[in-house]
């Protein structure tokens, strides 16, 4: 059976880390969307206050399956 996907990016954010601002993304994508099954990471970045790092944020595209 063939399978067809389609992309979307996202951008996710936290004060907690990369794995954080990621998990943050899929969580709210599976929220609106179905057959959410990859994802990869383009770009990270973060904001730096006078204490150092303050945020993380990753922009991914997220891969789900398109229903037959």
């Amino acid at each position: 059976m063939e399978k067809v996907y389609k992309k979307v990016t996202l951008v996710g954010s936290s004060e907690g880390g990369l794995e954080a601002a990621i998990q943050a993304a899929i969580a709210r994508a599976q929220k609106t969307l179905r057959h959410v099954e990859w994802f990869e990471v383009k770009e990270i970045r973060g904001s730096v206050g006078p204490d150092g790092v303050q945020s993380f944020q990753v922009v991914l595209e997220v891969g789900f399956r398109l229903e037959d």
